[in-house]
């Protein structure tokens, strides 16, 4: 009896991955996975951007030791209070300071702890014009021969503040303020410019910006203490002026905001031996590729080789796949996060026949085969990973051509949609594993997919 019920037992155990009913091994439909290093990566340099009115504005002096050297200046523009006509307060006024304030916004990189910085404040030579788009290699002229204010401070751009609060006929009181910097400004500047100005110059605006034409700022290389860094300032900055008015023998205390109306900034690299070499590189794949911020380094990305195999020795005449799911995978090198973290968000775009940056099929909105955006590119677990099923799918099928795959550092601010325009409102860089056969972190695509009978 014992060994009949053991019979019974064992003809009735199943494998536990075959689920369902029987299937004809001449129709069976099965997954497989493709780990494959059959990837191409080039760095190569971003393209050009438009820094005027940015939500991000970047002051930088940043010596990168792979990099190399970052700068970024700003040309500001400015405007009469409330951007308008204006005429000056009745009585005698007299300056007790002036303020340039500017409002740090999220997106420091570099060293906040070793470095100083020293802000210089000069006064552009050339008309900030408003109206005009301004891209990251302009070369702003200014005047350096005279310094309008300077301030040497270290980078505490979470730290709130306590300043002056001035009212109007009552005692001024202390208050606290989100992050910011304030650099003196010599006094002599806005009296000339401001106070003394005929009332043709303080009737128009425009009339007052093309007499002032804006304001230069640079960090100082020689006053830069250690690595540096990349500083982020929002838009909306004031140079603001405290003043006593004495009118009828009362003196009362008051300030005067000149607004900073818009930003530019220019930027400049100077890249290392190990990078040029990386970028005079276009025959081979790059063992690792490079990703900078500012308008830096993005890298081109393809996998010929990997389609063309699926093609010719998958795609048989009696049969034809479908991709379940296909996941490209970045991996920083190890050790290059250190001190410096690396992009906490990239993105990946293609051209289109015209060379136009176009989203993938993955994130598009209108393809019903879209992904979740918060899932395409953020840094976790240590890796970057993108789903590109339907974009590879695509291109399997011959309905996408892939005139130039992309991956670029992105900001991180939009959180609903993947960005694929160039931005300079992210300084981070990413050092990652490109096609090293050696290196178990190499820049990998996991496909699975099911092969089906037609």
């Amino acid at each position: 009896m014992t060994l009949l019920i053991s019979l019974f037992i064992l003809n009735s155990c199943k494998n536990q991955d075959t689920v369902g009913l029987g299937v004809d091994s001449s129709t069976q439909i099965n997954g497989t996975q493709v780990d494959t290093s059959t990837i191409i990566v080039n760095t190569v340099k971003e393209d050009s951007i438009i820094t005027t009115g940015a939500t991000k504005n970047a002051l930088a002096y940043f010596t990168d030791p792979v990099f190399g050297v970052t700068e970024s200046n700003l040309a500001a523009s400015l405007s009469l209070p409330g951007a308008a006509a204006y005429t000056l307060p009745s009585g005698t006024i007299s300056i007790d300071s002036t303020r340039l304030v500017m409002h740090y916004i999220d997106g420091f990189y570099g060293d906040s702890v070793a470095s100083s910085y020293k802000l210089n404040v000069y006064q552009l030579s050339e008309l900030f014009n408003e109206s005009t788009s301004y891209y990251n290699t302009k070369q702003w002229q200014a005047n350096t021969s005279n310094l309008l204010g300077s301030v040497t401070f270290k980078a505490r751009t979470h730290d709130s503040i306590k300043i002056s609060n001035i009212i109007t006929g009552k005692p001024d009181t202390l208050i606290k303020v989100p992050a910011q910097l304030r650099v003196p400004i010599s006094n002599s500047f806005i009296i000339s410019n401001f106070f003394n100005a005929n009332s043709a110059t303080l009737s128009s605006n425009k009339i007052f910006q093309n007499s002032v034409k804006g304001l230069y700022l640079t960090l100082d290389k020689a006053q830069t203490t250690g690595a540096g860094g990349s500083l982020m300032f929002a838009a909306g900055d004031t140079l603001t002026v405290y003043c006593k008015i004495v009118k009828s023998g009362v003196i009362d205390t008051t300030q005067i905001k000149l607004p900073i109306t818009k930003l530019a900034a220019s930027v400049k690299h100077t890249y290392s031996t190990t990078i040029n070499a990386e970028l005079n590189n276009t025959t081979t794949s790059g063992n690792v590729f490079y990703l900078q911020g500012l308008g830096g380094l993005r890298t081109k990305v393809s996998f010929p080789n990997l389609l063309a195999n699926i093609r010719s020795n998958l795609l048989k005449k009696d049969s034809d796949i479908i991709l379940n799911r296909a996941e490209l995978v970045v991996t920083p090198n190890p050790g290059s996060n250190i001190p410096y973290r690396p992009i906490p968000k990239i993105t990946l775009y293609r051209l289109d026949i015209a060379h136009q940056r176009i989203g993938v099929a993955d994130v598009s909105s209108s393809d019903p085969r879209n992904v979740a955006a918060n899932a395409f590119g953020y840094y976790a677990n240590k890796q970057y990973r993108f789903i590109l099923t339907a974009y590879l799918q695509d291109i399997l099928l011959k309905k996408t051509i892939d005139y130039g795959t992309y991956i670029a550092p992105i900001d991180t601010t939009n959180k609903s949609s993947v960005d694929i325009v160039a931005t300079s409102q992210i300084a981070a860089r990413t050092v990652a594993v490109g096609s090293d056969k050696t290196s178990p972190y190499r820049i990998k695509l996991d496909i699975i997919y099911t092969k089906i009978a037609k």
